[in-house]
């Protein structure tokens, strides 16, 4: 039969043919086949469109089975990333703000050894200069002593030269 071609083919073809029978007047025969060839025609337009919506709707189940697949793996990957955040946060150790709270302590403390080293340093530079002085009056003093010590003996031998001497000439004037 010439019922054959496309479904749209077909119904273009049909409807050509309703306007021609109409036109032309033809007999009921063929006006019988040219209706069952019109049925034929739409059964397999309607089975035709049918296929269609069943392949649409089978490719949408797909696409929600494919979206559902993905939400399931977003929901487990969203599961598993909550239970490794819990597990961060049992990590946190209980001593952690004690631990914290020392190590600010040490911080603290630490400033402080800083300074009263810096302290220590310059204690310790004076402490240096004051005993180089000391020492050097030390040496300035001992000098002295051992100056004064020659000067005494130096005036001792003087005036004992001088009481010999005077004592020489009282014992001439005492002779005489």
């Amino acid at each position: 039969m010439a019922c054959l071609s496309t479904p749209l083919d077909q119904q273009q073809q049909q409807s050509k043919k309703m306007i021609r029978l109409k036109s032309s007047g033809l007999s009921n025969s063929k006006e019988s086949s040219l209706i069952e060839c019109d049925d034929e025609l739409s059964k397999s337009a309607l089975f035709a469109f049918r296929a269609k919506e069943e392949e649409i709707t089978k490719k949408k189940m797909e696409v929600k089975e494919r979206v559902q697949a993905q939400l399931s793996r977003v929901e487990q990957e969203t599961r598993k990333l909550a239970e490794i955040r819990n597990d961060l946060e049992a990590l946190e150790d209980p001593k952690w703000k004690e631990g914290l709270m020392v190590r600010k302590k040490v911080d603290l403390v630490n400033k402080e050894v800083k300074s009263l080293g810096q302290i220590c340093l310059k204690k310790e530079k004076e402490y240096r200069e004051a005993i180089e002085a000391f020492n050097e009056k030390n040496k300035e003093k001992a000098q002295l002593v051992t100056r004064l010590m020659e000067l005494v003996d130096e005036s001792e031998m003087v005036r004992m030269k001088k009481l010999e001497e005077l004592s020489k000439k009282f014992e001439l004037f005492a002779y005489k």
